[in-house]
């Protein structure tokens, strides 16, 4: 008891050490991160062109280029052929995405709309939308709604497999779930099927804006009058790559913009989703 007393520490049961364990996960997004790649390429071209590592002859300076932009401001080239591309990009994403997601919706709730839907959809999808371009200009001629098709085909195919891939992909036990609660077909579409579908969707949205843009820089460089596309293929026949490089910019930041205001949407609209991308 004597030895017990004098010494009260080794009497008592010693606590583990703490152990500090690293997250898991990827950490905390970085503010504005997703523009330190597109800097650094332009800091990596900025320092190549001023030590004449890279060749005026085949890729102008950043600095030749912002003035070539400014120049085709002030002429009113660019601010003229800006909205005649907005508008061809634009009106193809929302008839591509407005038919791409209904065409989802029907085939992904009924078997028959499935039947009837998904294997036209699949036989479209083998056939590049580019690929139709000689039987559409037969067809449509080569002028703006020409070009708008083109661009709604390829979005539709995009919308259409990410959203009814998401709409198919619902785990069964939800299904079950909702039997046992007793909801009925119209609730469980609308409480569990549609919300588990958004991710899917909006992840379409991103590709078919992407999409669009793509399409329409083939577009306008194919029996245009007017546009980006137009201005950059007259600067070919003249060897000006700094306005092609102007036009390729434009088309880049568009994108990335269009793509940036879908992510924000999406964030807003999920904001009940716990995920690795915070």
């Amino acid at each position: 008891m004597t030895h017990v007393l004098d010494h009260p520490v080794a009497a008592l049961p010693q606590a583990p050490p703490k152990t500090t364990r690293k997250r898991l996960g990827v950490g905390k997004p970085i503010p504005y991160g997703r523009a330190l790649g597109p800097l650094l390429l332009i800091g990596i071209w900025s320092v190549a062109s001023a030590t004449g590592a890279l060749d005026p002859r085949i890729l102008d300076s950043p600095w030749t280029v912002l003035q070539t932009g400014w120049d085709l401001t002030q002429s009113g080239k660019l601010p003229d052929s800006v909205p005649t591309s907005l508008r061809r990009a634009a009106l193809g994403f929302l008839f591509g995405g407005i038919a791409g997601t209904v065409l989802a919706i029907v085939a992904g709730l009924s078997r028959v709309g499935e039947a009837l839907i998904d294997g036209t959809v699949q036989v479209k999808r083998a056939i590049p939308s580019l690929g139709l371009i000689p039987l559409l200009i037969l067809w449509l001629g080569i002028g703006e709604e020409f070009k708008i098709v083109v661009i709604a085909l390829g979005v539709a195919v995009i919308m259409y497999l990410q959203t009814y891939t998401a709409l198919t992909g619902i785990d069964s036990r939800y299904v079950e779930l909702a039997e046992v609660v007793g909801l009925s077909r119209a609730q469980f579409i609308r409480k569990v099927v549609f919300p588990g579908a958004l991710p899917g969707w909006f992840l379409g949205l991103r590709l078919g804006v992407t999409g669009s843009w793509l399409f329409l820089i083939v577009l306008e460089q194919i029996n245009a009058t007017s546009g980006i596309g137009y201005l950059m293929f007259q600067a070919q026949n003249y060897g000006q790559t700094d306005v092609i490089v102007v036009g390729l910019v434009v088309y880049g930041l568009f994108g990335f913009l269009s793509d940036a205001v879908l992510r924000l949407v999406e964030r807003r609209a999920l904001s009940w989703r716990r995920t690795l991308s915070g």
